[in-house]
């Protein structure tokens, strides 16, 4: 699979947490020559379905979720716009950052900042709240009003790129990487015999609350499923305890929300592929939708899977393209003969 090519495409389309229709739409065009079936549910997550043709046959589900935290117009004043985060937005990142008002048609936005000159030092020192910031949309108070409402939702500007031989940066990597990571692991089980049902999901509101991961493993009953996620790589100042290097492998959840046979099943893969994988101890809940989707119904077998990325719910998220091409090898091999372990337990 092309990651670079499929990224540019996934990223560069606009879908902050309850706004995915148009992600959920590009990942069916790409997912559906590859499965059984593929619909989008009522939460507007997508679903696609791959059958082993077997009677009664357990039923496995691999989610990777498809929005990306972004910004919701909260009100008006004097032409610019007040707003909140949607999901886990660093404050940090927003001062003179370009946006994208998720009007039609959309409406370009930065932003608004204090130069350097005219700030206080303790200003300069401290971290603007979000409460405290404005988007510039370059309209007056009353054109404002007229073309975004309350409730426009709005994006980092920007797409992915490469950034040197083998990185690929930009906006939305989490977690449309899983997705790609997921498109890749159908193609590489197109013609091969299964046998359980697949269930590939590009979830939404994930950023959120799970919502769509709950409703439709709620809706499909999966006895097992993989998260597909990332987890946070390394940096010059990130601390090594907490980060994982980009290129060297997919990271395997550990703990309470990853279910035994299915961590040492990874584990064993990964041994006969000869692939390169890491660890990650999970003592609570791992972040990821493999926390709800554990406790559906009465419980789902889980494994967490998981993407080094760096500088994670930023426009500038960079994944290695190797991990990418690792953990779909390692996910499509893990799948591959599942049942039969399944059906020993």
């Amino acid at each position: 699979m092309d990651y670079t090519e499929i990224l540019q495409q996934l990223c560069a389309v606009p879908a902050p947490s309850g706004f995915e229709a148009r992600a959920a739409q590009a990942a069916l065009a790409l997912l559906r020559p590859w499965v059984d079936e593929a619909y989008i549910d009522k939460m507007g997550t997508l679903v696609g379905v791959r059958r082993c043709g077997k009677p009664g046959a357990k039923r496995l589900l691999l989610d990777a979720h498809l929005d990306e935290i972004g910004l919701i117009v909260t009100g008006w004043q004097d032409g610019f716009l007040r707003f909140a985060p949607l999901g886990g937005v660093d404050s940090r990142m927003l001062p003179d950052r370009e946006v994208l008002l998720l009007t039609d048609p959309p409406i370009p936005g930065v932003v608004a900042c204090l130069p350097p000159h005219i700030q206080t030092r303790e200003e300069m020192d401290r971290s603007i709240p979000i409460r405290e910031l404005y988007l510039d949309v370059g309209l007056s108070q009353e054109e404002a009003q007229r073309r975004i409402p309350i409730g426009t939702p709005a994006v980092y500007q920007g797409g992915c790129s490469r950034l040197g031989d083998k990185l690929l940066c930009g906006k939305a990597l989490d977690d449309r990487a899983g997705f790609a990571v997921l498109l890749d692991t159908a193609q590489r089980l197109s013609g091969k015999q299964l046998d359980v049902d697949v269930y590939f999901l590009g979830s939404t509101q994930e950023e959120t609350h799970s919502t769509g991961a709950v409703t439709a493993a709620y809706a499909i009953a999966p006895q097992m499923c993989v998260a597909v996620d990332v987890t946070h790589g390394d940096s010059p100042d990130a601390p090594k305890d907490k980060t994982f290097p980009l290129g060297k492998g997919p990271v395997i959840g550990l703990g309470p929300n990853c279910t035994r046979w299915m961590a040492r099943r990874m584990e064993q893969k990964a041994r006969e592929l000869e692939l390169p994988v890491q660890y990650e101890v999970m003592a609570g809940s791992s972040g990821t939708n493999g926390w709800p989707l554990q406790i559906s119904r009465e419980g789902v077998a889980t494994a967490v899977l998981s993407i080094p990325l760096r500088y994670m719910h930023t426009p500038i998220e960079t994944v290695h393209r190797d991990d990418l091409e690792n953990t779909a090898g390692l996910l499509s091999a893990f799948v591959l003969g599942i049942g039969e372990e399944a059906d020993a337990l």
